[in-house]
């Protein structure tokens, strides 16, 4: 098995939206925000490739939004996803499994492109791999997430009929060596990929449960969340299955770090004692 990170680069959120109730005094000591709050985050997608699979972990914003979107967000950076694909000798055409955490617009966005006035799979080999619940949840989004749900995106790939379900059994086996787990605070049923190399070594990829270094400490829950005591919950008992299996997280949207290690100190606050690219994790 080998894993990669793809870069589909970087992009704008508000800061106040990203940290929930942690004041700006104290976040803004860790990323500092322009003139209109917003802070430049990355959307780190995930290569594996096992046996004759390619598996690509979510798909980043992509480009087919018109300008209002774009103005708002920001996307910039010097890479793209198919240029972060190629430096790893990948195609769009080689990708056989898209996994998707869930669907907000920065993690699916890139899972479809425009074609004319069409839009299509950007992956036209690939399965899309979702679950029931959160798919559903998607369709018909509530006024919290309707922005984050764009209907392009949902409808696109349900149209296409590439989508297939995952059940919805927390550490269900996926495929060899590949476990999902299900968390219901950040969206309903978003999925986590935990990743186990041939030498033991977990690697997890836990999209918006931790979305960066940054939201280690219980209070930085975003406030995008829809259940965000339930995100509390999820976070810790997650904190403690990662100390206690020696498992690197990989960081979704950190600006600067693509994972880290979880420790525990002696007032058993959790906290990463390694922060690393994942190239030296391997």
């Amino acid at each position: 098995m080998k894993l990669s990170v793809i870069h589909a680069g970087l992009f704008k959120l508000d800061g106040g939206a990203m940290f929930g109730v942690v004041p700006k005094k104290l976040w803004s000591k860790l990323t500092p925000a322009d003139e209109n709050n917003m802070c430049t985050w990355a959307m780190r997608c995930l290569l594996i490739e096992t046996g004759d699979r390619k598996i690509l972990v979510d798909t980043g914003m992509g480009d087919k939004q018109d300008e209002k979107f774009r103005k708002h967000f920001e996307p910039h950076g010097p890479f793209t996803i198919e240029e972060s694909l190629q430096k790893h000798g990948v195609s769009s055409y080689d990708i056989t499994d898209v996994f998707l955490t869930h669907f907000h617009f920065d993690h699916v966005g890139g899972a479809l492109k425009r074609d004319g006035n069409d839009i299509i799979p950007s992956y036209e080999n690939a399965t899309y791999w979702t679950n029931e619940k959160h798919h559903q949840w998607a369709l018909n989004p509530n006024d919290r997430e309707r922005a984050s749900f764009l209907k392009e995106n949902i409808e696109g790939l349900s149209n296409h009929k590439v989508l297939e379900y995952i059940d919805v059994r927390q550490d269900i086996s996926w495929i060899k060596n590949i476990e999902v787990k299900f968390f219901y605070g950040h969206t309903e049923a978003m999925m986590a990929p935990i990743i186990t190399l041939q030498n033991g070594q977990k690697i997890a990829y836990v999209a918006d449960l931790l979305p960066s270094s940054y939201h280690i400490r219980m209070p930085y829950v975003m406030s995008y969340d829809i259940r965000p005591l339930e995100t509390l919950k999820e976070k810790k008992e997650f904190l403690e299955y990662a100390v206690t299996n020696n498992i690197y997280v990989i960081f979704e949207h950190d600006p600067i770090y693509e994972c880290g290690k979880v420790a525990k100190d002696e007032k058993e606050r959790y906290f990463f004692s390694e922060l690393k690219m994942l190239s030296d994790v391997l």
